[in-house]
């Protein structure tokens, strides 16, 4: 018999899914909520801060967000977008 999450969510059922996904989405979730990184690694039971730098260096968009908020006032927003004339210069590396 699936489990209730299978019943819920199918696809589940050709996942192997270990409580170790688990902690790692949690601790995902709460980085993306704002939570500091001290608290979440207390919160794993991680022996030091360091731990969870992983999380950090995997959430492309809390790096955005930092970056967003030191653009100078006069940058225009958006994404980089390289020239034609860059582009060929990189392929030619």
């Amino acid at each position: 018999m699936p489990c209730a999450a299978a019943r819920a969510c199918p696809s589940f059922l050709d996942k192997s899914i270990h409580p170790h996904v688990l902690r790692h989405s949690c601790a995902m979730s709460l980085l993306q909520a704002g939570i500091d990184t001290t608290v979440i690694a207390l919160w794993l039971g991680h022996a030091g801060v360091r731990s969870t730098d992983a999380y950090v260096h995997a959430d492309m968009t809390i790096k955005e967000k930092a970056l967003a908020l030191n653009t100078p006032v006069t940058a225009q927003p958006g994404h980089y977008q390289p020239t034609d004339k860059a582009l060929a210069f990189l392929d030619r590396l």
